[in-house]
């Protein structure tokens, strides 16, 4: 199998100011077509870091592919530096230059002079064009070797890398096929134990890891096609659910997805009423296309006036037990679905942190209720922590289970 490796180049990456998607992109697609990541770097707008990052890549992969640095500013560098590392002179490319004064023709602006770099391409690469924006991409042979330069930009990296996969596919070697097994309310340390007999197969492979508030088993399989990678992947995956039973609750779909499914499916609807996750449920919600259907009303109660106000909540309720208790959720929860008229009405109410509410209450103490009229969930978390970010994503998500929960009549 051939061997690529990555590289994000940007000092923007390097400082932690922008989150690099692009080499997640690329190694789950190169997996596609069963060509190995096996290694991945982000360096700086710097020449002489760049060159000796590059050099070392190439020196031991097949494929390098670079994003970012394509630009048309005096710190773009990446074809520069690629370039006089493989001894090759830069030239014009007529048709890109003639490309991008169209893009600046077309939007009634001057085109700065510096643009006018970005026609410039190394000497007899194959240039990859750019569709959404005026820097193109670039295909190189060196040798046996191959690098692919690609803009930083992820809506205008990936239609291009499109382009890139005739050119890849003399060093397809079948194909590398993940699927993801995603539970929630299960550790990952639980969830490994649970699935130890599977993590040492070698074909396919079980992996565990977590990520915001749930946990994955990453099931990958290599095969000539994606038809028999399936059919090596598809016997695990289902022992693997029926292992984990009802912790599992999709098969690569996302947690919101799988819960907008299942309404949809029912014909039923949800109403929101958030205290401390501040409408982040919802945000999820209507993120995907088609919430609509779904969802259409959703109240962010801080205040206990809100919560007395719109959504019924009994003063005594609150003096007795206090807006951040088990008996409020379930308050909250009746409320929004009798203000709101759906099907099933889902509250949360806690204290995200990072300060607390004295010692009988602390930062990460939240309580989750759903109720659709003839049954009741509830649940409450303890975090241990005063991560604000973190417990109002853990918060969504266990929301989320309990709604699923409802659903499935579990």
């Amino acid at each position: 199998m051939h061997k690529a490796e990555v590289i994000s180049v940007g000092t923007e990456l390097v400082l932690g100011e922008i989150t690099d998607t692009n080499a997640p992109f690329l190694s789950r697609e190169l997996a596609g077509i069963g060509i190995a990541v096996e290694r991945r770097g982000t360096v700086g707008d710097n020449p002489a870091r760049l060159r000796e990052d590059f050099l070392q890549a190439l020196s031991r992969s097949d494929i390098v592919l670079l994003t970012g640095g394509l630009g048309p500013t005096p710190d773009d560098l990446t074809k520069e530096t690629v370039a006089e590392a493989l001894g090759l002179a830069l030239e014009t490319d007529e048709l890109q230059l003639r490309r991008i004064e169209d893009f600046f023709r077309k939007r009634t602006l001057p085109m700065p002079e510096d643009n006018r770099k970005q026609a410039m391409v190394p000497k007899g690469c194959t240039v990859l064009y750019n569709e959404n924006g005026t820097a193109p991409g670039c295909w190189i042979k060196h040798g046996s070797k191959r690098i692919a330069l690609l803009p930083g930009p992820p809506r205008e990296m990936k239609p291009m890398f499109r382009q890139l996969l005739p050119l890849l596919a003399p060093f397809s070697s079948g194909v590398i096929l993940s699927h993801h097994l995603r539970t929630v309310g299960l550790g990952e340390s639980r969830m490994a134990q649970l699935a130890e007999h599977y993590l040492d197969l070698t074909n396919p492979t079980v992996a565990p890891y977590a990520k915001d508030g749930e946990s994955y088993l990453r099931v990958s399989a290599a095969a000539a096609t994606r038809e028999e990678a399936e059919a090596l992947c598809r016997p695990v995956l289902r022992k693997l659910t029926e292992l984990l039973g009802s912790y599992v609750y999709a098969v690569d779909e996302g947690l919101a997805q799988t819960v907008t499914r299942l309404l949809r499916a029912q014909g039923k609807t949800v109403a929101l009423a958030e205290s401390c996750t501040g409408g982040g449920i919802a945000q999820a919600l209507t993120e995907l296309p088609g919430a609509s259907d779904v969802f259409g009303w959703g109240v962010v109660s801080y205040a206990n006036e809100c919560k007395q106000a719109l959504l019924g909540v009994p003063s005594e309720t609150l003096q007795s037990h206090g807006a951040v208790s088990a008996e409020c959720a379930m308050e909250m929860a009746r409320g929004i679905r009798r203000l709101s008229g759906a099907a099933i009405g889902l509250a949360v109410t806690g204290i995200a942190g990072p300060g607390s509410g004295g010692e009988a209450k602390p930062a990460g103490l939240i309580f989750l209720a759903a109720t659709d009229g003839d049954r009741s969930l509830e649940r409450r978390l303890e975090t241990g922590r005063g991560d604000r970010a973190h417990n109002r994503l853990y918060a969504a998500k266990q929301a989320f289970d309990l709604l699923r929960r409802l659903l499935l009549g579990i």
